[in-house]
C-alpha cells in the first residue's frame, strides 16, 4: 500500500477506521508558535457529522476532535500534532453480513484485489 502519510517537509499521517475505536491525524512539520484556531477545526468536523440529513447515516457522532499533543494554549509548539476523534457510535456488528460480499459503490473488490485483504466493516 502506498500508506497514509502526504508530505515531506511538512506531513500529515491518517489512522483509523470509519468502523474502528477511533480516526485521528499525526501533522509533523509544524513550526512552534503557529497559532491553531480549535473551534475552527471543529466547526470543519461538525459539517460532516452523521445524522444530518437523510441521505447520510444516522448514527449519533459528536465528532470531537481531542488534541493529544503538539498544541498548548492555542498554539503549536513545534512538536508533532496528534489529534484523535473517537467513534462513539460505531456499529461493526451491523456490517458481519459484509464478510463474504462486497459493497456497492465501495473499493471494496480493488482493495482484496489489491492487498490480499479488507476490513468488511468499512
Amino acid at each position: 500500500m502506498a500508506g497514509n502519510t502526504f508530505g515531506t517537509a511538512f506531513r500529515i499521517t491518517t489512522f483509523g477506521e470509519s468502523h474502528g475505536v477511533a480516526i485521528g491525524v499525526i501533522i509533523d512539520g509544524c513550526p512552534a508558535g503557529l497559532a491553531i484556531d480549535l473551534d475552527f477545526i471543529q466547526a470543519e468536523l461538525d459539517k460532516r457529522k452523521p445524522g444530518q440529513s437523510k441521505i447520510t447515516t444516522q448514527r449519533k457522532e459528536s465528532d470531537t476532535v481531542q488534541i493529544l499533543s503538539g498544541i498548548f494554549e492555542g498554539k503549536s509548539t513545534g512538536t508533532p500534532i496528534a489529534m484523535l476523534i473517537p467513534n462513539e457510535d460505531q456499529r461493526s456488528k451491523d456490517y458481519s453480513h459484509n464478510e463474504n460480499t462486497f459493497r456497492p459503490s465501495h473499493a471494496d473488490f480493488t482493495y482484496q484485489t489489491k492487498y490480499g485483504i479488507r476490513d468488511h466493516r468499512g
